[in-house]
């Protein structure tokens, strides 16, 4: 397979992918791809936190068909092993795929030089490793190697580019998540050459130290290994409400922004402040224990203003919206549950959840919509009902989730209603915790 080649049949699959990635995804906010440079041989270079779901993040936002190299031991089965060549995935192979394979990691490393020679992009994860957390790993020596290699093997004359890029999920598997696609300011290979050529290993630690400190600003990095569960929570909790000390809007990418400065100031009081963190930590969970108690979600707590008024007025939009819900609802549910039921129970690694569940739902949600359409097609007397019949139903099916989102939303809402008027000394004791808790944060931490 030429690698190097445009293929006509993988931007077909890009573009369903596309779609069906939009129907996943609340928002998909993609930060500086204008530093992408054009007529350059590219490599791209991103955390990996999150399976499948972060190699979509780079090939379905960039103008690219980027070839990824991955481990050597995914294509063992024949079947396999064509289906990623055709998804211009190459195989690498490490000494522990046995030392008499190693020799074929030259056709590797040829058909990675015709892909940058045609200025086309590779693709690999600095760390060789998802993590599932917002938690950078170590990175490895493989993409200093590989572009050493290549520009070796071509006389030095490429001029590769690596581009950092991070990846954030408001949510690592959840439906209808915000991700965020930060591309940091390229890196030139070219001037790592000189250091190469005298002194091989000196240069490829140079450039990996490099790679890692320009992801780190594009992502959020929770150093923290004792208090990692905790800080996250933290950063979920009064992350909105430590952005608005800083005075600015809300917006994703400014609270991606506050977050970042925020879980930096958690390390930095970890480490400089052991005692305070310990009983903040200690705080922190027993009111995350007490709002559970109540089946309540600290942002309800936060948006007490006009809680009636939001409760009416949800309920509205509940009762207007339900022939749209029970249509999406009933047309969608069984692949989703189907889906969802089965990646639950036999996928143990929830960081694959999200991946599987977009594989199986671009594979079977459109055999369910033909299903469908015979089955209630011939009811529709004009062709015009037919196709918006169709094209309806994966629409539907996003809608009918918000609606269930909002019913949620509202019975949270209820509760805290609840608590307030029949249990008025719990739902105190619960207001002044969380008014406790913040105190505490923005006494400890500095905007």
């Amino acid at each position: 397979m030429k690698y190097e080649k445009w293929s006509f049949g993988y931007w077909c699959l890009k573009k369903y992918v596309s779609f069906a990635d939009w129907l996943i995804h609340k928002k998909t906010i993609v930060n500086g791809k204008e530093k992408i440079p054009k007529n350059k041989p590219i490599l791209f270079a991103p955390n990996h936190q999150n399976a499948l779901a972060d190699p979509l993040a780079i090939l379905l936002h960039t103008r690219f068909q980027p070839v990824w190299l991955a481990r050597a031991d995914i294509f063992k089965s024949k079947t396999i092993s064509v289906i990623l060549k055709f998804l211009k995935i190459m195989p690498v192979y490490r000494l522990r795929d046995g030392k008499e394979n190693l020799a074929k990691n030259d056709q590797t490393f040829a058909d990675s030089i015709k892909v940058l020679e045609n200025n086309f992009a590779l693709a690999l994860f600095p760390e060789a490793a998802h993590s599932g957390k917002r938690q950078m790993l170590v990175h490895k020596k493989a993409v200093p190697r590989i572009v050493f290699m290549a520009e070796e093997k071509a006389n030095y004359e490429l001029d590769i580019q690596i581009i950092p890029a991070g990846i954030y999920y408001s949510h690592y598997w959840k439906f209808n998540r915000t991700v965020i696609v930060n591309f940091g300011d390229p890196i030139r290979v070219k001037d790592y050459l000189e250091e190469y050529q005298a002194n091989p290993n000196a240069a490829t630690l140079s450039l990996r130290e490099k790679i890692a400190d320009s992801i780190r600003p594009l992502i959020i990095n929770i150093k923290s290994k004792k208090f990692y569960t905790d800080f996250e929570n933290i950063r979920e909790i009064y992350g909105k409400h430590f952005l608005s000390r800083s005075g600015k809007k809300f917006s994703p990418v400014n609270l991606f922004k506050s977050d970042q400065n925020l879980v930096r100031q958690l390390d930095k009081l970890e480490t400089e402040h052991p005692q305070e963190t310990e009983q903040l930590i200690f705080q922190l969970n027993a009111y995350l224990k007490k709002i559970k108690i109540h089946k309540l979600r600290s942002w309800v707590l936060e948006k007490q203003k006009n809680n009636f008024l939001h409760m009416a007025g949800n309920s509205l939009l509940l009762l207007a919206g339900l022939p749209v819900f029970l249509y999406g609802f009933l047309l969608n549910a069984i692949p989703f549950f189907t889906i969802d039921r089965l990646i639950r129970k036999k996928i143990k690694d929830w960081t694959f959840w999200s991946s599987f569940f977009l594989v199986a739902g671009i594979l079977l949600f459109p055999v369910v919509y033909l299903l469908e359409f015979i089955a209630l097609g011939w009811l529709l007397p004009s062709v015009g009902l037919k196709l918006l019949f169709v094209v309806s139903l994966p629409f539907a099916g996003k809608l009918a989730f918000n609606w269930y989102i909002l019913l949620r939303k509202t019975i949270g809402r209820i509760r805290l209603f609840k608590l307030k008027t029949f249990r008025k000394k719990e739902y105190h004791e619960l207001n002044q915790q969380q008014k406790n808790l913040f105190d505490q944060l923005n006494n400890l931490i500095p905007v």
